[in-house]
């Protein structure tokens, strides 16, 4: 399930990736894949910005803003039991609210 395209924050810098496959180990949404010897990041979209990626990569060829974010505002309220608000400026009137 793709939530919503050209928003996450992942960036993957190739040049520092050693192809150890920690990330495909730790990403619960089958984001990355390993071609040539390195990561690559298979659907940018799928990405969810739970940080596990970043937080395992043991030589920063990860960056991700975890904890923003839409996807994130739909796991706090599900964890809280309120609604989901995120930093999203939605309507009109720019009310902030989830995508």
């Amino acid at each position: 399930m793709k939530y919503l395209k050209n928003v996450t924050t992942l960036k993957l810098d190739s040049d520092k990736c050693i192809g150890c496959g920690k990330c495909l180990e730790v990403c619960p949404r089958g984001v990355f894949s390993i071609l040539g010897g390195k990561a690559v990041i298979v659907d940018r979209d799928l990405c969810i910005e739970c940080g596990a990626c970043k937080q395992n990569c043991a030589f920063a060829a990860i960056s991700v803003n975890a904890g923003v974010g839409c996807a994130q505002a739909l796991f706090n309220a599900m964890i809280t039991g309120g609604e989901p608000v995120c930093d999203c400026e939605i309507g009109a009137n720019k009310s902030k609210g989830c995508c």
